[in-house]
């Protein structure tokens, strides 16, 4: 399964940047080419509009507000008094109409007051104009004060729920995570009462078998030769078990495991669809199955974002897709090829396939279904 895997939050800013971006780089060159009256206007106003995409890419990209960003802020405001009070053009504002909003609701505290002094500044530099040109009409005091503040308080207003947005998409991936980790440590705790199913068990008995061969020693050396002997075949069993558990190798009850998929998906809040044939698996299959579904959930909880899982068990195999999967090449599938390679010694084939997203895992014992269904019945008839 993929290792690393784009989080949503960044998905929401990478979209924002593809979408939001053109349309600011045609309004700042409209803005520049309709008011600029010379080449040193034309530059003074293409800076702040420059000011502005860079400050925008750096926020996308999920930055705090800088030094980069600051410089951005002081470049725009120059620029807006420098439209106001020199060039006479209103579309000054421009970038600072988007750097202003984009910096004040990333501030850790204070947010409403910086929000009133931005609005108050741009005002204040627009009505600062009529100190150099008191002959102004009506009319410039609605282009320089009042239009250019209330676009101001428009756009930063409308960022303030678009922050809030962005940290509950954070909440909720945090949230996210949490669960699988959980979901990850119950599946330990869970091979760890295995571990102690098989080893606790054995280790008591031979403790009381030990016992019993102590206190017979002197008296029955027959039936102590013989504890010594269970006491010898309980061990090497034990060993095997354990060896079986630790490359999942135990048997394993096919719904079982079904059923703990899908408290695990739930519980990580991944929605899981399950379509599972009424006939039932043979039980040697069902246990290769059972190992499959196993690694493949761990692995979605571990190493994606999924947030959905569809399984689909029949008598010859299981399909398992996920969602939350990125990039073109398939990731090193470590657990999964000693698998492959063990259903392959047991007559299935274990494939996975990744395109746009979707992560397909098959484990099929087709061939071997057929062949069963072709068996000889007595008086020479065929299946």
């Amino acid at each position: 399964m993929p290792e690393h895997t784009e989080p949503p939050q960044s998905t929401l800013r990478r979209l924002n940047l593809i979408m939001v971006l053109p349309p600011i780089v045609l309004g700042g060159a409209l803005s520049v080419a309709i008011d600029a009256g010379d080449w040193e206007q034309g530059a003074v106003l293409g800076l702040g509009v420059l000011a502005a995409l860079v400050a925008f890419v750096q926020w996308t990209s999920g930055k705090t507000l800088d030094a980069l960003g600051l410089g951005c802020l002081v470049v725009t405001g120059a620029v807006w008094a420098y439209g106001s009070m020199a060039a006479g053009t209103t579309t000054a504002v421009f970038g600072l109409s988007i750097v202003g909003p984009l910096a004040v609701p990333q501030l850790s505290k204070h947010r409403g007051l910086a929000a009133f002094g931005l609005v108050a500044f741009v005002a204040a530099v627009g009505a600062a104009r009529f100190l150099f040109h008191p002959a102004e009409g009506a009319a410039d005091v609605v282009g320089f004060v009042i239009i250019p503040a209330g676009l101001t308080a428009i756009i930063t207003g409308l960022m303030f729920p678009n922050k809030r947005f962005y940290d509950v998409v954070a909440d909720l991936e945090d949230a996210r995570d949490r669960e699988a980790e959980l979901a990850v440590a119950r599946e330990r705790i869970r091979f760890a009462s295995d571990l102690h199913d098989i080893q606790g068990h054995t280790l008591h008995v031979v403790k009381l078998k030990v016992a019993l061969a102590q206190k017979l020693l002197h008296t029955d050396i027959g039936r102590v030769e013989e504890e010594l002997r269970e006491v010898y075949a309980l061990v090497g069993d034990t060993i095997s078990q354990t060896k079986e558990l630790a490359y999942a190798q135990r048997r394993l009850n096919l719904s079982v495991e079904l059923e703990n998929a899908r408290n695990l998906f739930e519980a990580a809040g991944i929605g899981v669809l399950v379509n599972r044939e009424p006939a039932e698996v043979e039980p040697a299959v069902g246990e290769l199955l059972g190992q499959v579904l196993r690694e493949v959930t761990t692995n979605i909880l571990r190493h994606t974002t999924a947030t959905q899982v569809q399984i689909a068990l029949s008598q010859s195999g299981i399909v398992i897709t996920n969602d939350g999967a990125l990039g073109a090449a398939l990731p090193v599938l470590r657990g999964l090829s000693t698998l492959g390679d063990r259903l392959a010694d047991n007559g299935g084939e274990l494939t996975v396939t990744q395109d746009r997203g979707t992560f397909r895992t098959t484990a099929s014992f087709a061939h071997r279904r057929v062949r069963q269904q072709r068996r000889p019945l007595p008086g020479g008839s065929q299946r």
